[in-house]
């Protein structure tokens, strides 16, 4: 794995060693010390040309965890509200050093761009890419949802296990959101079945190619017992107003599209309920919902820092890509195996 660039270029095994690695690193962050040296020296660059707290927060919590150094670029304030390039921005980083370069960018495909186009020698890490892609979100969502279907809330070891049989309801804007298209390939990438549930307005021309199913009746859906249950945001800054014409009303699209209490009563039992936030309370998701028992949300941001983690320790410092040799060296690493139990000397 050179780069991470979209949920669609990883095979299985990839995207199962990822949440593997993330395992491991999630149980190293239990200790009283979280930090690792395992990269030591390396320089990991958050470049952010879109505002964003949760996700670079996440990156540079994660590249400080294994010791790299950290550069946060922001877009405002820098020479790029100044008219510069994406390319001169990008040889500027690389001047300095740049191990990792994690982008997030409001035009689809910049991050392929700077991976390809020469002007960065470093690993780059798609960390959103307009209405495209968003990876290491779909990554932490499947490493929830395998922690919760298949490893029975932490309790078994789901080492080398994918999501083989589960079934994941994706509910709301998926027309602008780079989350759903993520999840979509990753998920079914993973063995899992997929249904989107949109307003009309809101699913994409041509979501009908895609590896899922398309429903537009939301309580059809819930019917049927999905294992887990994905709320989308809507995202209004990406419509003309409020709504944009994409629906009524807010509170229409709350009594159609959002889930409440009553909804949430008709899931199975080991049902669990996700959002990629940030949430529009009270719209796509009810305050009872949110706050539920079954909702893994704030689970999800502490996921995230384990699987970017384990994103840059196998960009940066996984070397041999044989299957198992990243595991072997992790355990070697961190004295921590994928299962969170301690290696004895």
């Amino acid at each position: 794995m050179r780069h991470l660039l979209s949920a669609g270029d990883l095979t299985r095994d990839e995207a199962v060693l990822v949440l593997d690695t993330a395992a491991q690193m999630a149980a190293t962050q239990a200790r009283e010390i979280k930090k690792l040296p395992t990269l030591r020296g390396r320089t990991v660059v958050n470049l952010f040309f879109e505002d964003s707290t949760r996700t670079r927060i996440s990156f540079e919590t994660a590249a400080k965890r294994l010791s790299a150094d950290v550069i946060n670029f922001s877009a405002k304030g820098s020479s790029v509200s100044k008219g510069e390039s994406l390319k001169d921005t990008a040889l500027t980083l690389q001047a300095m050093g740049a191990d990792a370069v994690v982008i997030r960018h409001h035009a689809s495909g910049a991050p392929h761009t700077l991976a390809h186009a020469g002007w960065t020698h470093g690993a780059v890490v798609n960390a959103g890419d307009g209405m495209h892609q968003h990876p290491t979100q779909a990554l932490l969502d499947a490493f929830t949802l395998r922690r919760h279907l298949v490893g029975d809330g932490g309790r078994a070891d789901v080492t080398g296990r994918d999501l083989a049989g589960a079934h994941v309801a994706i509910v709301g804007d998926v027309l602008h959101s780079r989350v759903a298209r993520s999840n979509v390939q990753l998920l079914h990438t993973l063995g899992a079945r997929v249904t989107l549930v949109a307003p009309p307005t809101l699913v994409p021309v041509g979501a009908g190619t895609w590896t899922a199913d398309v429903s537009y009746d939301l309580d059809e859906t819930l019917a049927t017992g999905p294992d887990a249950v994905m709320m989308l945001r809507v995202q209004r800054e990406r419509m003309s107003s409020a709504g944009g014409g994409y629906f009524p009303s807010p509170l229409e699209y709350t009594r159609a599209y959002g889930l409440d209490g009553r909804r949430l009563a008709v899931l199975p039992e080991h049902a669990v309920v996700l959002h990629p936030g940030p949430m529009n309370r009270g719209l796509e998701i009810s305050a009872d919902a949110a706050d539920s028992p079954r909702a893994v949300i704030v689970e999800q941001v502490a996921n995230g820092v384990a699987v970017r983690m384990a994103v840059l320790y196998l960009l940066l410092a996984g070397g041999d890509q044989r299957p198992g040799a990243d595991a072997e060296d992790m355990e070697a690493r961190t004295g921590v195996r994928t299962d969170g139990t301690r290696v004895h000397a």
